[in-house]
């Protein structure tokens, strides 16, 4: 299993995000994500699906040890003891003993950083969480969160993919050996899927288009992808991204679509994002 090191932890470089999926579907998918070769399984409190990922955990049949598991508290969570309390809860509706990465999924306007990163440290030093990051932090937040730390700040999940440019936020992670997670990372498909510098690379090596989306992912430093699918035809599919590579030419070629500035996530209780 290709990973990626950051921070003493090692994040397999692909992984199923399970964003959308209810309860069954999770379970169903995540059994098989396992069956094929998956060792990486994203949820979060707010997907609500959390009992159906636990319960496609024990179906798969591997070790729990040799699964990464990530998942994150909402914002409205994050205060000191409410954050540990949907740890507890997150732990509870998976049916295991730790979580592998725990995240804060969206920064607060409301509750301190500080308080936040207080309770992140207690759930990994409670052997609740092996590795504490963050999701959807700009580069001052995740800059301030790795300076309030006594922990390692393992990762910054994040929308990323060839149509929204990232460079900047993903330059002062690096700075810090901090991973990148991308969810969306494939743009959701769509017109993304038939451009050239997609398509070209895809015919060259007789690959999928999404297989070249995700190869784009993976062959930058420190980058991880979470594809979700709800198809499981689908699934060995986004994890074959590591018998081929792509020339630099077809590397920069999909940068180059990043100017589209297609940002799919964007909420009122998005933070003000970084400029491109």
């Amino acid at each position: 299993m290709h990973t990626v090191t950051a921070n003493g932890a090692n994040i397999p470089a692909i992984g199923l995000g399970t964003w959308t999926l209810d309860d069954a579907a999770a379970e169903g998918m995540v059994a098989e994500a396992l069956r094929v070769g998956y060792r990486h399984i994203d949820t979060a409190a707010m997907y609500k699906n959390e009992v159906g990922v636990g319960a496609g955990l024990k179906a798969g049949g591997v070790a729990r040890n040799d699964i990464f598991v990530t998942t994150k508290v909402w914002p409205d969570q994050i205060s000191k003891g409410a954050l540990q309390a949907s740890v507890e809860r997150s732990l509870k509706n998976l049916g295991v003993d730790h979580i592998d990465l725990i995240l804060i999924h969206w920064p607060s306007k409301t509750v301190p950083l500080a308080d936040s990163i207080v309770a992140l440290n207690d759930v990994r030093a409670r052997g609740l969480a092996r590795h504490i990051g963050v999701s959807n932090f700009t580069i001052a937040m995740v800059q301030e969160a790795a300076r309030l730390s006594d922990a390692p700040i393992a990762c910054n999940q994040i929308e990323n993919h060839p149509l929204l440019n990232q460079d900047r936020v993903i330059a002062a992670c690096r700075a810090l050996g901090i991973a990148i997670t991308s969810y969306c990372p494939l743009a959701r498909g769509g017109d993304l899927f038939t451009n050239p510098a997609i398509t070209a690379p895809a015919a060259r090596l007789g690959v999928s288009p999404a297989q070249v989306v995700l190869r784009w992912h993976v062959q930058q430093d420190g980058i991880i992808a979470v594809p979700r699918t709800s198809n499981p035809a689908r699934l060995p599919q986004n994890l074959d991204v590591f018998s081929f590579a792509l020339t630099a030419d077809e590397m920069n070629a999909i940068s180059a679509l990043r100017s589209a500035a297609n940002r799919i996530c964007d909420f009122d209780f998005s933070p003000k994002w970084d400029a491109a």
